[in-house]
C-alpha cells in the first residue's frame, strides 16, 4: 500500500483522482447512511449524492491508474528506452506473493466499490422516478405543475406512472428527452407557459388503464353541482344531473353513455387543426361491426381535402380527461368549492362577489397579488360593513388566507399562467369540451350529424335552483 500511495503521490493526475474518489466516496456513504436512517434529504442534496458525486467517484477511480501508467511511461522515456517499452506491461502471476497480496487488496476494494456503486445506481434511478425529482428540482419551471399535482385526485400517484409508465424503452426515451429539458432550464429557453398537450406522451391505454378499468359498466350516477350567487346572501344554487357514465365490455356488446367513446366497442379517430385539439373538423367512427362513418364540419378557410392532410389521432381517455392531475380552476369555481366546504363563511355578505373580483384583478407578481387580495378584502368590510368586520374579523381573515391559497394554486405570473390558460375538456361549462364534436354541424354523407343532445350524456333534474330550507318541527315536551 505504501508503494501504491507513493506512486499516486508522485504524479498530480493520480493524486487528484485519489482525492476526488475519497471525498466523493465518504460523502456518498455519509448521506446514504442519513437517508437509510430515515432523515429527509433535500431534493438538491439528492441530485448531488445520486448523480453528481458518483460521477466524480468514477472519474477519480479512472484517473488513479491512468496517472500511474502515464508516470511510468514518462520515467521510461527519461531513461532513453524505446517508446514500445515505455508502455506499462500488465502481467498477472499469482505465484508472486507480492502480486497476490496486491490482487487481494484490489479485489476487496473492487467489491466495496461495486456494492457502493450498485446501491447508488439503484437509489439514483429511484430518485429520478420520485415526485421530488420531477416536481421540485426545476423549481420555477415545474412549480405550477407540482402545486396543482399535490391538490389533485392523483396526488398519491408518482409522476412517472403517468408520464412514463412501466417498461425500460419508455424509461430510456424519457431520460434522453429529459437531457434537452435540462439544457432548456439551464439556458432559460423553455416555453412559458409549458405547452399542452405534451408531445410524445405514452398512450392512455398503457398508463391510465394500468389503474382504471375501462371495461367496467358504471351505469348512471347522480351529481350535484353547487354554485353561489353574487348577491348579498351568497344564495346557494343547486344543479342536479343524472350522469349517464355508461361504459361496457366489447364481449357483451354493451356500450352506452359517456364512456361509449372509449375504445372498447368503438374506434374513434379525429383530426384537429390546432395544437390544443380544440378545433376538430373531422371525425371518423368505426363501430363493432366494422361500419365506418366519417363526419365533417365545414371550415371557413379549409376544405375537406386540406383538413385530411393534417395528422389524425385515435381518441382515448386524454381527449376528454386532458387535465386529470394538473387541474387549474377558475376563480368562480374555486370560491364556490371553498364556500361549500365552509372554508369561507357563506354568511359574510357579498363574499362571493368581492372574492371573485379580487382574484380576477391584474397583478404584476405573486407577492403583490397576495398583499392586495388580503388588504382588499379587509378594506371592503371595514368600509361597507364595519359592524360585521368587528364581529367576524376572524372569518374575514381566514377568508383572505383561503383566497391567497386559491390564487397561488392557479395563477403563476413567472410562468405566464393566468386564469384560463389551460383548457379543461371535461363537460362544456368553462370550455367547448364535448361541443368540439357534438355541435350539430359535423355531418356525414348520408346526412347524419353528431348531435348536441343533452340527454345523450345526462338528464337535467334541476338547474341552479335554490335548495329548500329544512323545516324543524318542535316536538312537544313529555
Amino acid at each position: 500500500m505504501k508503494r501504491l500511495f507513493a506512486k499516486i503521490s508522485r504524479n498530480l493526475l493520480s493524486f487528484v483522482g485519489l482525492l476526488s474518489a475519497l471525498i466523493s466516496g465518504v460523502l456518498i456513504l455519509t448521506i446514504l447512511a442519513i437517508d437509510i436512517l430515515g432523515f429527509h434529504i433535500n431534493p438538491y442534496i439528492g441530485v448531488l449524492v445520486y448523480l453528481i458525486l458518483p460521477t466524480f467517484l468514477v472519474i477519480g477511480l479512472i484517473l488513479i491508474p491512468l496517472g500511474i501508467a502515464l508516470e511510468k511511461r514518462r520515467v521510461h522515456l527519461q531513461k532513453g528506452l524505446p517508446k514500445e517499452q515505455a508502455l506499462p506491461k500488465w502481467e498477472i502471476d499469482l505465484n508472486n506473493p507480492s502480486l497476490r497480496k496486491r490482487f487481494a487488496w484490489f479485489a476487496a476494494v473492487t467489491a466495496i466499490l461495486l456494492s457502493v456503486m450498485s446501491t447508488v445506481t439503484y437509489k439514483a434511478v429511484e430518485f429520478m422516478d420520485s415526485v421530488t425529482f420531477c416536481g421540485q428540482i426545476c423549481h420555477e419551471v415545474m412549480k405550477p405543475e407540482y402545486i396543482t399535482y399535490t391538490r389533485s385526485p392523483h396526488s398519491r400517484v408518482h409522476c412517472v406512472s403517468c408520464h412514463i409508465g412501466p417498461g425500460a424503452p419508455w424509461f430510456v426515451k424519457s431520460k434522453l428527452s429529459g437531457v434537452g429539458q435540462v439544457f432548456a432550464v439551464l439556458f432559460n429557453t423553455y416555453e412559458q407557459p409549458i405547452p399542452t398537450p405534451v408531445k410524445n406522451l405514452r398512450p392512455a391505454q398503457e398508463t391510465c388503464e394500468q389503474c382504471h378499468w375501462p371495461q367496467k359498466f358504471h351505469g348512471q350516477q347522480l351529481k350535484v353541482i353547487t354554485k353561489f350567487s353574487e348577491d348579498e346572501k351568497n344564495t346557494a344554487l343547486k344543479t342536479v344531473l343524472l350522469l349517464k357514465t355508461g361504459g361496457g365490455d366489447k364481449a357483451s356488446g354493451i356500450a352506452e353513455g359517456i364512456h361509449w367513446h372509449m375504445n372498447i366497442a368503438n374506434e374513434i379517430s379525429y383530426i384537429a387543426t390546432d395544437e390544443q385539439h380544440q378545433n376538430i373538423p373531422w371525425v371518423r367512427l368505426k363501430d363493432l361491426r366494422g361500419n365506418v362513418t366519417e363526419y365533417f364540419a365545414p371550415q371557413e378557410s379549409l376544405s375537406l381535402e386540406q383538413v385530411l392532410k393534417y395528422p389524425s389521432r385515435r381518441m382515448d381517455c386524454m381527449d376528454c380527461h386532458n387535465r386529470p392531475t394538473h387541474i387549474y380552476r377558475l376563480p368562480e369555481e374555486a370560491v364556490d368549492e371553498a364556500l361549500l366546504a365552509d372554508k369561507i363563511n357563506p354568511k359574510l355578505p357579498f363574499i362571493k362577489k368581492i372574492s371573485v373580483e379580487l382574484l380576477r384583478e391584474s397583478y404584476s407578481n405573486n407577492p403583490e397579488a397576495l398583499e392586495k387580495i388580503e388588504q382588499g378584502l379587509i378594506q371592503y368590510y371595514q368600509t361597507n360593513y364595519s359592524y360585521i368586520y368587528v364581529a367576524k374579523e376572524e372569518d374575514i381573515l381566514r377568508a383572505a388566507q383561503i383566497l391567497k391559497e386559491i390564487y397561488s394554486s392557479n395563477v403563476f405570473p413567472e410562468m405566464k399562467i393566468i386564469w384560463g390558460t389551460y383548457t379543461n375538456n371535461i363537460g362544456h361549462q368553462n370550455s367547448l369540451g364535448c361541443f368540439r364534436c357534438h355541435d350539430n354541424t359535423h355531418q356525414a354523407k348520408d346526412g347524419k350529424v353528431i348531435r348536441q343532445d343533452c340527454d345523450q350524456c345526462h338528464n337535467l333534474l334541476a338547474f341552479e335552483e335554490e335548495a329548500p330550507k329544512p323545516v324543524i318541527e318542535a316536538l312537544p315536551m313529555r
